[in-house]
């Protein structure tokens, strides 16, 4: 008999394995929305090869009674489709994980499993059919049954998600989903599987969002009206989502030849007035670092969406790690202010994203929103966003006739005012510059504007974004973390149970939030927890801050590290076995 949730759990862990071009995509958002509409809170996170074809990629989705939104190493259901997989699912596969697998495919892969392999002809079925693109349906099928959904209910689900191709292609996907149905039962029957999976409640409203998604939408609460980019791994999901929505939205979209164009034209698109989002990754970020420091002496706002990979170079250029956080802070040459936020969860992607906007155009600087491959490519339920439809807060001027851009005042910021509107001549320069904007080598009013520039520095943190504590207010141990660790530390903790260890979560990064100091001052003890091989934003607050991080847990394989292996490298951690 195998039954789940395994005991002590509530929730329950699936992983698809297959090549590129299998479907395995497919089946995620087949399966995540029906389970949805069924009543399950939904999870699921990717990861692949960089091929088109072939090869093995995976897909976890955790299903649950509540909101879940960690990365487990735990599988309770693994269901693969083609032989090779690799150590990073292998390695995964636990004493009570079940395996269902077409043997005609796999051969003698998983033999070491004993029973716990189940042969499931998913390839075999398929052919009946027609052929193997219908594996996956079969999968669907096969793993809806195993969930106690009705079959009727997935088939009109599965029919209407393939009407748009067809009354032939619906039909024909309609009768592989039985056929899934009939092996599911057959599965339960013969190999006592069993799962009996509360529901959850309060679904009703909530929207699945990934990544992406939640990034897009936030550019686009905060005014987004211009995109540009060079396609590159993970920062392209951003280029497609605005491409596939330009119409609907009002944003132009434009894909150009280099990072150097993107990064231009959107300093350009700022001066003339627009919004403008260049979405890139590491390697394209390092070929905008000279349009990052014209943004930095022409004080044009700026927003830039880092998605952090594997580098040097190119890397693992479809893999995770949180490494570009020291090319975030120091890119551009000579010395300027910057916002750098790396939001955690989906919320803070929305409400980070449309902040970036803000105050770039507020302290006219350029802000970078970073994120990472395993976050772009999470998808879990939620509540809707709230303030689509805010109209956000502009902080241009009409110009005078005797107009000066960077007119020398008490405060460091002087009015913006763009070209077009009003009867000045707005002057911007790359050189350094006299109050009109002209070239001037002028020694003291050197020292003025580039004081007046790095002034500017106070009011971007004055509207700091707070960090969020978790755990005891009194706890002496506080782990800190920063991006995509967010919730995968929440939950790491959470199980572990202990009373004096907390989690304080970082969406701003830089400047570090003058509110968090005090807080990781009192601290008997900083363990800092990145995704990266140097411990970047420990250093960042030793170095900035005076902040003391006694411990760090590095994790840059270029794979997210799982709630579970959080908890063991924490929990040695705090009895002194590493670190």
């Amino acid at each position: 008999m195998y039954r789940f949730p395994l005991p002590g759990q509530e929730d329950l862990s699936l992983v698809l394995c297959g090549a590129a071009g299998q479907g395995v995509q497919t089946v995620e958002s087949l399966l995540v929305r029906l389970t949805k509409q069924e009543g399950f809170h939904v999870y699921a996170s990717k990861e692949a090869m960089s091929r088109v074809r072939g090869g093995s990629n995976s897909t976890e989705i955790r299903l649950a009674p509540r909101p879940v939104r960690g990365l487990l190493d735990r599988m309770d259901l693994l269901v693969c489709f083609n032989k090779g997989v690799r150590s990073n699912v292998r390695d995964r596969i636990g004493p009570h994980t079940l395996i269902l697998g077409d043997l005609e495919e796999l051969g003698e892969e998983f033999s070491f499993a004993g029973d716990r392999f189940v042969h499931a002809p998913l390839l075999a079925t398929a052919r009946e059919l027609g052929g193997p693109v219908y594996a996956g349906i079969v999968a669907v099928g096969l793993v809806a049954r195993l969930l106690g959904i009705q079959q009727e209910r997935a088939l009109t689900f599965v029919e209407a998600r393939f009407r748009d191709k067809g009354a032939s292609v619906s039909q024909a996907n309609g009768a592989a989903l039985r056929r899934g149905y009939d092996l599911g039962a057959r599965v339960a029957e013969e190999q006592g599987v069993s799962i009996s999976l509360r529901r959850g409640t309060g679904l009703e409203g909530r929207i699945l969002l990934s990544g992406n998604d939640a990034v897009s939408l936030g550019a686009l609460a905060g005014g987004c009206d211009f995109v540009t980019a060079y396609p590159m791994s993970p920062g392209t999901g951003v280029l497609q989502f605005m491409a596939q929505n330009a119409a609907e939205f009002g944003v132009a979209v434009e894909q150009v030849e280099d990072e150097l164009a993107a990064v231009n034209m959107a300093l350009g698109a700022w001066y003339a007035g627009a919004r403008a989002l260049a979405t890139t990754s590491g390697g394209g970020f390092a070929l905008m670092t000279e349009g990052i420091s014209l943004a930095g002496i022409a004080e044009l706002p700026l927003v830039v969406h880092l998605a952090q990979r594997p580098g040097p170079a190119t890397g693992m250029a479809t893999r995770t790690e949180q490494g570009d956080l020291d090319l975030a802070l120091y890119a551009g040459h000579g010395e300027f202010p910057r916002l750098i936020l790396a939001p955690g969860t989906l919320e803070e992607a929305f409400q980070c994203a449309r902040r970036a906007f803000d105050q770039a155009d507020k302290h006219q600087i350029p802000v970078f929103l970073l994120t990472d491959q395993y976050f772009l490519d999470t998808l879990y339920d939620l509540p809707p966003f709230e303030g689509l439809d805010r109209e956000p807060t502009r902080y241009v001027v009409p110009t005078e006739a005797d107009y000066r851009r960077y007119r020398l005042l008490d405060a460091p910021l002087s009015p913006r005012g763009i070209p077009g509107w009003g009867e000045g001549l707005v002057g911007v320069d790359s050189h350094e510059h006299d109050e009109a904007g002209h070239i001037k080598e002028d020694f003291a009013l050197r020292v003025r504007m580039n004081d007046k520039r790095l002034a500017k520095l106070a009011g971007v943190e004055e509207d700091s974004l707070d960090p969020v504590w978790t755990g005891p207010e009194n706890a002496s141990t506080l782990v800190v973390g920063w991006g995509s660790t967010g919730p995968i530390l929440d939950e790491a903790l959470d199980l572990l149970g202990r009373r004096d260890v907390a989690h304080l979560h970082f969406p701003q990064v830089y400047p570090v939030p003058p509110r968090a100091l005090p807080l990781l001052r009192r601290a008997k003890r900083v363990v800092a927890v990145e995704g990266n091989a140097t411990g970047q934003f420990a250093r960042l607050l030793e170095r900035h801050e005076g902040v003391s991080v006694q411990r760090r847990v590095l994790h840059y394989s270029g794979l997210q590290m799982g709630v579970e292996t959080a908890a063991a490298r924490l929990e040695a951690v705090l009895e002194g076995r590493e670190g």
